[in-house]
């Protein structure tokens, strides 16, 4: 099994990314809040850990395998995690984590139950669960190595930056899609910025 990928990121999709190492490209799929992470990285070494998950239905005669990737391993560990609640398989939890491994963690130590229906896929059956299953296995994740620390390589923007815009662009009603379409057109060539407030001018501008 794949544990580890340390290559030059070659391309940021949607739900993935591909890491050219050697002759080879691979898929990795991401969660969102990675995905914006390595957003500004493409063409720059990473080191990704990764797992591996089977996509499909074996009695359809089709099952294919997948790579999930994070910065740190603290980040899969979570993931692994998050996936032995009930009815969360690793679809789903990817889907879920928009957000920080740490904010999620520190809602579910807290039992916000409400803040953890804002996760898309979660209703409130299913934030219940999720604390009800981890709410006393989760304190170490408030405090791990994670996200813009794990990623290798110079860092052109902080990427707190760019998560608290992206959340500014969906407090002002833009859809996930559009927001992160924003993002990554305003950040393209540009001088890293300096706050969120430069980002939005800089978005505002191009929209112009």
């Amino acid at each position: 099994m794949i544990t580890r990928i340390t290559g030059k990121l070659g391309r940021v999709l949607d739900e993935e990314v591909r890491l050219v190492a050697g002759p080879f490209e691979y898929q990795v799929l991401v969660p969102e809040f990675v995905r914006r992470a390595l957003q500004l990285k493409v063409g720059q070494e990473v080191t990704l850990h990764t797992v591996h998950f089977f996509d499909g239905n074996p009695m359809q005669g089709r099952v294919v395998p997948r790579l999930i990737g994070f910065p740190s391993e603290a980040e899969l560990d979570f993931f692994d995690l998050f996936c032995t609640v009930d009815k969360i398989g690793a679809k789903k939890a990817l889907k879920a984590m928009v957000r920080p491994i740490k904010e999620i963690a520190d809602a579910i130590g807290r039992q916000d139950a409400k803040w953890l229906t804002t996760l898309p896929g979660i209703g409130p059956a299913g934030a219940e669960q999720i604390i009800a299953t981890l709410r006393r296995k989760v304190t170490r994740f408030s405090f791990a190595t994670t996200g813009d620390e794990a990623v290798s390589g110079a860092t052109p923007i902080d990427a707190a930056l760019v998560e608290d815009a992206y959340q500014a662009l969906m407090s002002l009603g833009h859809n996930p899609a559009d927001a992160r379409n924003l993002l990554d057109k305003a950040l393209l060539g540009e001088e890293p910025p300096k706050s969120v407030e430069e980002i939005l001018l800089r978005i505002f501008a191009h929209k112009d």
